[in-house]
Formats: C-alpha cells, sequence, structure tokens
C-alpha cells in the first residue's frame, strides 16, 4: 500500500513466492530447528548481499522456541543497530486491524455488513446506497484507489507533514469515476478502508488511534503496537531507507525519485516520514512479536465470535480467472502453498516492506521485513526480488514445520 496500489503488487507476491516450493517440500518435517534457522539465516543474509538495507524474520511453527533473526548492511550500523523485536511500519496489514474492529462492532450489534455505506457516511461517498460496509472490507466496492491520485505524493514521499483524516483520504478517492459497479469485480481499494475508518469513527465516536488502542493493543497487551499521530515513533525501531535519486533504478518514475529524509550511502532515511496517509488503510506501528499476538489472537477466536471470524474468512477471488485461486476475505488474505494454507496480509510503504502469515488456527505464525520497498512497487530490483522469493518461499515452509529444498 503505496505509491500505486502495493497491495495488489505484494499480495500476488506472496502467493507467486509461495507457490515456487517444490511439492517434495511438503514431505517429512525439519529434521532440527537448528537447521531450519540456519536456513533462514543465510537466505536473510543473501537479500542484504542484494542490496536489502535490513531484513527482520520471525517464524513459530508453534512447536518451540520461535526464529528470530535480524540482518542488517554493514552501512546501516551507524544509524540503527537492527532488533528482531524492532518497531516497523505494517503498512496494508493494517487491514486486518481495521476489519477486525469493525467485525467486533458487527458483533455487538452496532454495525451489519449490509449496511450501505450511505448509513453512515451520507452523500460522502457517490452510489453509496449501494456500496455496503462487506463490499468496502474485501475490496469490491469499485471505488477508485486514493495512492493513484497525485495529490498524495508529496505525503508519500515524506515532503507534506499536513493531517490526513480518513475522511479526507475519502474525499481524494471519490472524486474519480468508480472503476466498476458495486459487488460485481474484485480491485484493491485503499479509498475503501478510508470509509471503513471514517464508518468506525462515526459509530463510536472514538479516533482509530483509540480504537486499536482500547480494543486490540491493550487487552492484548502489544506493548508496541499503535496508531501514530505523526512521524514520531515510540520504540526502538527498524530504519527504512530507498536510494537516493542518482543512484535510483531507471523503472522508479521521475515523480517518485526525490525522498525527503536524511541521505546515507546512496539511500535516503526515510524513517521519519509521517505515515498518516494510510489511515485505517495502512498507518500502524507495531513488532513481528506483537503482531504473532494478534494473528494468533484472531485466528483463535480471541478477538472476534465464531460467526464474525467466519465472515471474516469468506473470501472472494484475487483473479476472476482462478476461482479456486488466491482469495481476500475482510481485510485478510489466503492462499495455498504446497507446505500448507495460509493466511495474512502484507504492506509497502516507502521504507519497508512486510508480509505477515498464519494458519488457519492462529497457532504458526510468521514475518518478513525489508527495509526498503521500491524494488517491490516499482518492480526496480531484480536481485532484490530473486532474494526475497527464495526467503518467503522458505519462511512459509518454516511456519508449517516443513523443509524447503535448497
Amino acid at each position: 500500500m503505496s505509491q500505486r496500489v502495493l497491495s495488489v503488487v505484494a499480495s500476488a507476491l506472496v502467493v507467486s513466492l509461495a507457490a515456487t516450493v517444490p511439492a517434495a517440500a511438503a514431505a517429512t518435517p525439519y529434521s532440527s530447528a537448528e537447521a531450519s534457522r540456519a536456513q533462514l539465516q543465510r537466505l536473510a543474509r543473501d537479500l542484504v548481499e542484494a542490496g536489502a538495507p535490513g531484513v527482520i524474520v520471525r517464524v513459530d511453527d508453534g512447536r518451540g522456541r520461535p526464529v528470530e533473526i535480524a540482518e542488517q548492511a554493514a552501512w546501516t550500523r551507524r544509524d540503527h543497530l537492527l532488533k528482531a523485536d524492532d518497531e516497523f511500519r505494517v503498512a496494508s496489514n493494517t487491514k486486518a486491524m481495521t476489519a477486525t474492529l469493525a467485525l467486533q462492532l458487527v458483533a455487538e450489534g452496532k454495525l451489519a455488513l449490509t449496511d450501505p455505506v450511505d448509513k453512515w457516511l451520507p452523500g460522502k461517498v457517490p452510489n453509496g446506497k449501494a456500496i455496503t460496509l462487506r463490499m468496502l472490507l474485501n475490496h469490491t466496492s469499485g471505488l477508485f484507489d486514493y495512492t493513484q491520485d497525485a495529490a498524495l505524493r508529496p505525503a508519500m514521499l515524506g515532503k507534506d507533514r499536513r493531517r490526513w483524516t480518513s475522511d479526507k483520504l475519502l474525499a481524494v478517492g471519490v472524486k474519480h469515476p468508480p472503476l466498476f459497479a458495486p459487488g460485481t469485480k474484485w480491485s484493491y481499494s485503499n479509498t475503501g478502508y478510508a470509509a471503513v475508518g471514517a464508518v468506525l469513527e462515526r459509530a463510536t465516536g472514538k479516533s482509530l488511534a483509540g480504537l486499536i488502542r482500547d480494543r486490540i493493543a491493550r487487552p492484548l497487551g502489544l506493548k508496541h503496537t499503535y496508531y501514530p499521530a505523526d512521524g514520531t515513533w515510540r520504540g526502538s525501531h527498524a530504519r527504512g531507507y530507498e536510494r537516493d535519486a542518482a543512484h535510483m533504478p531507471p523503472s522508479v518514475p521521475a515523480g517518485f525519485r526525490n525522498l525527503a529524509g536524511p541521505r546515507r550511502h546512496g539511500h535516503v532515511d526515510v524513517s521519519g516520514h509521517n505515515p498518516g496517509w494510510g489511515a485505517a488503510a495502512g498507518a500502524v506501528v507495531s513488532t513481528s512479536q506483537d503482531w504473532a499476538r494478534f494473528y494468533t489472537a484472531l485466528m483463535s477466536g480471541t478477538l472476534l465470535p465464531a460467526a464474525q471470524l467466519a465472515q471474516m474468512r469468506a473470501t472472494v477471488p484475487v483473479d476472476p480467472a482462478r476461482p479456486d485461486g488466491p482469495g481476500y476475505g475482510l481485510g485478510v488474505q489466503t492462499g495455498t502453498t504446497p507446505c500448507g494454507t495460509f493466511w495474512g496480509h502484507d504492506g509497502g510503504i516507502p521504507g519497508y516492506l512486510t508480509t505477515t502469515l498464519t494458519d488457519r488456527t492462529g497457532g504458526r505464525t510468521a514475518s518478513v521485513v525489508i527495509a526498503t520497498e521500491y524494488w517491490a512497487e516499482f518492480d526496480a530490483d531484480p536481485k532484490i526480488a530473486k532474494a526475497a522469493q527464495a526467503l518467503q518461499s522458505a519462511v512459509t515452509c518454516a511456519m508449517f514445520g516443513k523443509p524447503q529444498a535448497s
């Protein structure tokens, strides 16, 4: 979720990476946790050597102590010594929390998935009587994605620190004609989640920051998970970088080549950017440990009653040509690999590309955080992409306790 429709790119990436696992990988469990750790550490190091400034990996197969790895390029050490429990920007993974909040209110009778958006935001969304809350959550609303509007570009580049509210982001998105009639197709739209954010605040009278704090972070003891007010971090955090203009790959469009931030070794440190333009679609900060706890609580039914969890898992095909392929539910996506069927999400924002996975029960969790994002957003670095693919494939199988062939 960044300059273009990153989550579409990243979602396809998760599925394609996992799908590269050889069928033989599903045959036998790991002979030792040490072998798994050694393989993941080597692949994380390979990704750094391919050009990623930093990588965090966490895998919990539900059978013992989680594997936690942090690797970073030598030149980044002057800024920060990367640790596996550092905070990072989760970007579009935020959608899983936003959907959880909406479904909690559904369970309490304060919202209904069949509610038309016009009920809560009268006159704010064209054809708002035909677009339901469910359509907003599963990306079948047809609303144009606000991140593709040039008005957001200065904020994405770290040059505009204005406060973007859900209402303001929604207004940007609905200036554009809808892509299709509500409920007829699937197309990833951050505007839909801006609308959900506005509905949540309207229905509760509370801010998104307060809802995430009071309904998710505090009850689960997530001490490093929060909706930030600006670019300020609360704890030790991973630094995120992108290439500076002089070293930017040629595939990156001219309008995205100059990011604000301190210059470092041919890169720009974008860690201080305000992620507020992501709002309910992508502003949350967390850690890999906190996110694992969130997914475990979500999939095990701690955060949602069974009926609402089932609604969250009711998916629509991402690709109409593959009705049995990858699917998107309410704030979560799913795909089947030779090693197992995962649930989760991914997200991208300048400086951070994150994939978070779990199984259907929440008993297994995994995350990969890469401290740069343009390589995926603009297909800008084949070396990083290849190394990221190898790591993600191994992580997916490790989560299911199965080996990845070399």
